[in-house]
């Protein structure tokens, strides 16, 4: 009995050492819907919740102050029949080395997120085997938050939890799908979806881009700490990678979703940058993502 003891108190203590991936704070709006079930949207923001926060998702040991931060949002436009039509948007952030500032590494919306479920249905992910549209879609979404957080601390460290997106990205156009769940997922259907992402990211093409976000955080915002002008002047070094991804392919969505990321923190990074570095800074923004003019304004104001 002394023996089964100590092996339980083992057991925990490896348990309790070793924390899961992901902290993510899960919502779901459904403001858009009347007349319909409101339990059926409680227990679908739990099954998320658990599915998120407590899947392994990779075979990493993590501490809980390790685990990455994250939110994850879906705005229900619909429900006929068990289908949900929404709109879903996640974030995550990362903190930077020495200071209490977390910087966001990703922050992206995806219009088209359409998925079958009916209440306490089982949310389960096995690699290489598709279950579910909404299984699908939540894992290609948990897995490229963590292929970003682990591209912003080591180069190029993220290649394995992208070629996991782009193995589920396989898997949905393999799968029978309804034509609203297949949006998404296609090839060729848009440069802004789910495929389009992945095949930016896996693209040998893109490597330089990649490189980039690893030297922004871990040579740019982490030494910060230790001199504010050379992490800053790291960063704006190497800013024309973005514009060289963009004239090279206008349409990727890359460099979309970097500035969607970081625009607000490159003007807070630059307003107080030298003369050179906020003409060269503004000029290059404004270039590739002139939608943003009112915010890439403040660049230049004192």
């Amino acid at each position: 009995m002394r023996y089964v003891a100590c092996v339980v108190a083992l057991v925990a203590m490896s348990i309790s050492l070793g924390a899961q991936e992901l902290k993510c704070n899960i919502s779901i709006n459904s403001e858009q819907v009347q007349g319909s079930n409101k339990a059926v949207f409680t227990t679908l923001q739990q099954s998320m919740e658990e599915f998120v926060n407590t899947q392994r998702w990779t075979n990493m040991t993590f501490q809980e102050k390790e685990r990455i931060e994250c939110s994850m949002m879906i705005v229900v436009k619909s429900v006929q029949d068990n289908m949900f039509v929404c709109e879903f948007t996640c974030q995550s952030r990362r903190p930077v080395f020495g200071t209490t500032y977390t910087t966001p590494t990703l922050n992206i919306k995806d219009a088209n997120f359409t998925f079958t479920y009916q209440e306490y249905d089982r949310m389960e992910f096995q690699h290489n085997t598709f279950t579910s549209n909404l299984t699908a879609m939540v894992a290609y979404y948990c897995y490229l938050i963590i292929a970003h957080d682990m591209d912003s601390f080591a180069k190029l460290g993220g290649t394995p939890y992208f070629q996991i997106c782009e193995d589920i990205v396989t898997s949905a156009q393999s799968a029978s799908l309804d034509n609203a769940e297949m949006v998404g997922w296609k090839a060729f259907e848009s440069n802004r979806n789910r495929y389009a992402l992945t095949n930016n990211l896996m693209d040998e093409a893109f490597k330089k881009y990649r490189a980039y976000y690893y030297d922004y955080h871990r040579h740019g915002l982490d030494e910060m700490v230790n001199n504010v002008a050379n992490g800053r002047a790291r960063i704006a070094k190497d800013i024309k990678v973005l514009k060289e991804a963009y004239n090279a392919r206008p349409a990727t969505y890359l460099v979309g979703t970097f500035l969607d990321a970081k625009s607000d923190e490159l003007v807070n990074i630059f307003k107080s940058g030298t003369a050179d570095e906020k003409k060269m800074v503004y000029e290059l923004l404004m270039d590739i993502d002139p939608t943003r003019q009112d915010t890439y304004e403040n660049i230049n104001r004192d």
